[in-house]
């Protein structure tokens, strides 16, 4: 139940409206809507605008014409909405304003136009009820907490559903937070250690590439040795080029060839001692001997004997000229391949400082290698020079010559893999900054795989992808259960669009005016759109045909029997809506005005099919006779159901209106006259004015002319008011009557005097009128007292 518009602000007339601060009883009390309220206010004072505030709790919306409004309403379970959640209160709501008659009876602002149609349950549906109830039944209740049926379903599916979802969710953020850490955190980043990994701007997309490297089948991760390899040459500098290599020539074949002969040269027996051709030693021994006497000695310095003219000649004859050149041609090859030996051993030493760390594995292994070729040659070579030793210590007998491996061919070939590398160390330092980039990547891909494995990011993914599946099963099921309900209620919505009539709304409406007119004067018709057979619309018939230039009342008494009606329609029955009707008897005489009351009488309040009702009107006969409307209503069961009923004003004071409680003399009495009577008395009585009481001197005009209307019409029913009657009721005193002519005349219709109505009203002028008509009232003092305790003013001293 709407307890209260709590707040109004810049929404029509009203500025800064609060209920708490304006809305209360003479004790003081603040004052709430109850079952039935009654709204009394003039035209233009803002009954529409609260019409539209309770429209909105059916619309959701408050017209952006208004600009930027704000709204409170208050609710009896002290729930509050506010303009941005205006249909967060659940309930029903329907309003019979302009609003409506305008969106639903377009006919009224365009003649070719039609009445929105309406549907009501038809007849002989029990089976297709009870098929709505089976399907209902089985979806249950959607209430929060109080699910069942497939709602309830529903609800564990998706409560399944977010479960899976946040257990897939935090296990992926996991996986991603920790490659993000490997990517970019200042710890163990790889973004923060480019002079090892070469990329100070890496990010996440970045290490998604890197993983899709290492977890090709291809991808070989880096051994310790490559790792050291790599690490050395991230921190090279770039070296200066190598000397080059000028290995000298060899010239083992020829060693070979010469050896070969010399070893194997025969010597002249012919005048050879023998002694000393068979026996090489000693006749070495006696050549030596020779060079050291020929021209020092005379006597053998061993034998002290003299050696003879004859002995030298057989000894010159022994050692002859051909023995002696074989020796010295032995001594001269021997000479020169010692000096081979020392050259090779001296014509390469490899210092791995000179090249770069890529090349040392290399330059190791050559090195093994250059040492054993040089090794080995040098064996062979030695093993030329002691054949040919041999043949020199034993020159007279040739010697068999054996033919030594011949390994130059290894040594050039270790010289000619040094030049290639110190060529590819020289043409390095051109692509060291490619290379070390190339070394940077392979230890970065080394460090992505090292890091999947310590974070087990296989088992991660296996995880997850078992988590994506159980959230895949939880996301079909609740989509399958939605599917099903949705179906369901389609089926529902489909069978209720077997039970709408809408000639049943047609003829509900025909049904009230009926009773107004006693004939079908004015008849509501529902027919087939021409291009749209599945359309339903109303049209209005006048004698059979379509009717057109209907008055303002009969266009009212329609807006409001289609609105009656409409509350039978399948979207309100049953719901027990809070109901607002704004001024319906606008333009209609007095047997409207009593029509439309018995309609609400009957067809609303002793139904009580209602949660709450409110009525607004300027009528005082409407008002009169809604004071009349019955405090209970008797439910299905027999029982007497009371209503509370509030009466309020709606008073507007110039550009700003107010809700108040009405005043008990206008709650409590009928006619207008007491009304414009206390008017005149507060202005009479007042001591001062301020912006709180401006009103009642502003309106003095209007309420004194319908004062004098009513009043001399009473008294002069001949005559009613007008100048001599009024000199009539004010006696011999002509002065009194001469201004309240000019009050009633000039201030009430400004007599053709333009200016007059941007002129301040004279407000001594106005009280002092205001206190001759007191005064000629209080003449007939019962009537006087009469009229005091009609409106809520204490006696006057010496009144009956």
């Amino acid at each position: 139940m709407l307890k209260k518009i709590q707040q109004i602000k810049k929404l029509g007339v009203f500025e800064d409206f609060s209920w708490d601060h304006e809305v209360k009883s003479n004790g003081g009390a603040v004052q709430s809507f109850v079952d039935i309220n009654i709204i009394y206010g003039r035209n233009y004072s803002g009954k529409t605008t609260l019409s539209r505030i309770a429209r909105a709790l059916e619309t959701g919306e408050i017209s952006e014409k208004f600009g930027s409004p704000s709204l409170s309403l208050k609710f009896s379970d002290n729930s509050e909405i506010a303009q941005a959640n205006l249909t967060a209160h659940g309930k029903t709501s329907r309003v019979f304003n302009e609003d409506f008659t305008r969106e639903n009876l377009k006919f009224i602002t365009n003649p070719d136009d039609s009445i929105e149609p309406f549907a009501i349950l038809g007849d002989d549906n029990n089976k297709v009820e009870k098929e709505i109830k089976e399907i209902e039944a089985e979806l249950g209740s959607s209430e929060e907490g109080q699910e069942s049926g497939l709602f309830s379903e529903r609800k564990s599916a998706f409560d399944d559903y977010s479960e899976a979802f946040q257990s897939h969710k935090t296990a992926n953020d996991n996986l991603k937070r920790q490659l993000g850490d490997k990517a970019t955190n200042k710890n163990i980043g790889i973004k923060y250690k480019p002079e090892r990994f070469g990329d100070q701007n890496y990010t996440i997309k970045k290490l998604e590439d890197d993983l899709a490297e290492v977890q090709k089948s291809n991808f070989q991760p880096l051994t310790d040795e490559k790792i050291a390899q790599h690490e050395k040459l991230i921190e090279e500098k770039t070296l200066p080029n190598i000397p080059k290599l000028t290995p000298p020539n060899l010239s083992f074949t020829i060693f070979v060839k010469e050896a070969g002969l010399l070893v194997t040269k025969e010597i002249s027996e012919s005048d050879k001692i023998e002694e000393l051709v068979k026996d090489a030693v000693l006749n070495r021994w006696v050549n030596e001997g020779r060079m050291h006497h020929r021209g020092k000695h005379e006597k053998c310095a061993f034998c002290d004997n003299a050696i003879s003219q004859e002995r030298w000649k057989d000894l010159d004859k022994h050692f002859d000229e051909e023995s002696e050149k074989l020796d010295k041609d032995i001594e001269a090859l021997v000479k020169r391949i010692e000096d081979e030996k020392k050259s090779i051993s001296t014509a390469l030493t490899i210092n791995p400082s000179r090249f770069y760390s890529k090349f040392h594995i290399q330059l190791s292994e050559l090195n093994s290698t250059l040492k054993s070729a040089v090794t080995e040659y040098q064996y062979s070579l030695e093993a030329l020079i002691s054949q040919l030793t041999s043949r020199k210590n034993d020159i007279l007998n040739a010697k068999k010559f054996a033919h030594p491996v011949d390994y130059s061919t290894e040594l050039e070939s270790a010289w000619d893999d040094y030049k290639n590398i110190c060529n590819e160390s020289d043409l390095f330092s051109s692509s060291l900054n490619s290379e070390q980039s190339s070394a940077r990547r392979a230890l970065r891909l080394k460090e992505v795989a090292d890091y999947l494995i310590t974070i087990d990011y296989h088992s991660q993914l296996d995880s997850i992808a078992a988590l994506q599946e159980k959230l895949d099963k939880a996301s079909r099921e609740k989509v399958r259960i939605s599917e099903e309900i949705t179906q369901k209620q389609t089926l529902i919505s489909a069978k209720k669009r077997d039970l709408n009539d809408e000639e049943k709304g047609a003829k509900k409406v025909n049904e009230y005016l009926n009773n107004f007119f006693g004939h079908k004067f004015l008849t509501l018709e529902s027919k087939k759109d021409a291009e749209n057979s599945k359309r339903i619309r109303f049209e209005v018939i006048r004698d059979g045909k379509k009717a057109y230039h209907l008055s303002e009342g009969e266009c009212s008494l329609l807006a409001f029997c289609y609105f009656l009606a409409k509350l039978d329609d399948i979207e309100t029955r049953d719901s027990k809506p809070i109901i607002w009707i704004d001024d319906p008897i606008s333009s209609l005489d007095g047997n409207h005005i009593f029509f439309i009351y018995s309609l609400i009488s009957t067809e609303i309040v002793a139904k009580g099919e209602f949660e709450q009702l409110f009525i607004s009107t300027h009528n005082l006969d409407f008002l009169k006779y809604l004071k009349k409307l019955k405090g209970s209503y008797i439910n299905s069961t027999g029982g007497n159901i009371g209503f509370q009923k509030a009466y309020f004003m709606v008073v507007r004071q110039d550009r700003k209106s107010t809700v108040q409680v009405m005043p008990s003399y206008l709650k409590e009495y009928v006619t207008e006259f007491n009304f414009l009577f206390h008017q005149i008395h507060k202005c009479a009585t007042m001591g001062s004015v301020d912006d709180t009481n401006y009103i009642t001197f502003y309106n003095f005009a209007n309420n004194a002319r319908k004062f004098f209307e009513i009043y001399l019409y009473y008294k002069y029913p001949d005559q009613g008011m007008n100048e001599g009657t009024l000199n009539l009721f004010f006696g011999n005193d002509s002065v009194p009557a001469v201004l309240a002519d000019r009050i009633n005349n000039e201030y009430s219709h400004l007599c053709g005097v333009f200016e007059r109505g941007a002129t301040p009203v004279e407000v001594p002028e106005m009280q002092l009128a205001a206190r001759q008509i007191i005064e000629k009232l209080k003449e007939d003092s019962e009537q006087y007292s009469a009229l005091l305790r009609s409106v809520g003013e204490p006696p006057e001293a010496g009144d009956v």
